[in-house]
């Protein structure tokens, strides 16, 4: 499962700027929809395209690996086990 770490960028950038910063900023200042983004702040194992993560990304102004964790599960483990 992927887990997105926006709660966790945008704590780190009202830090860096000293100031606030709302869902309904960033919705604007990247072009996704409010709701997209409460969904993958809060929604466990919810899909999104490259597309929202690639905005998020320049909206930071960090790598991937900085916006999204990978979580094993136990489905995904038992996969790794054959072969």
């Amino acid at each position: 499962m992927l887990r997105f770490k926006i709660k966790e960028m945008i704590a780190k950038k009202e830090f860096e700027e000293g100031r606030r910063i709302t869902i309904t900023e960033i919705a604007e200042a990247t072009g996704i929809h409010r709701m997209t983004l409460s969904k993958m702040m809060n929604k466990r194992g919810y899909n999104t395209g490259t597309e929202n993560l690639d905005r998020l990304c320049a909206y930071f102004g960090c790598e991937i690996q900085d916006l999204v964790e990978y979580i094993p599960t136990p489905d995904s483990e038992a996969g790794q086990d054959a072969g």
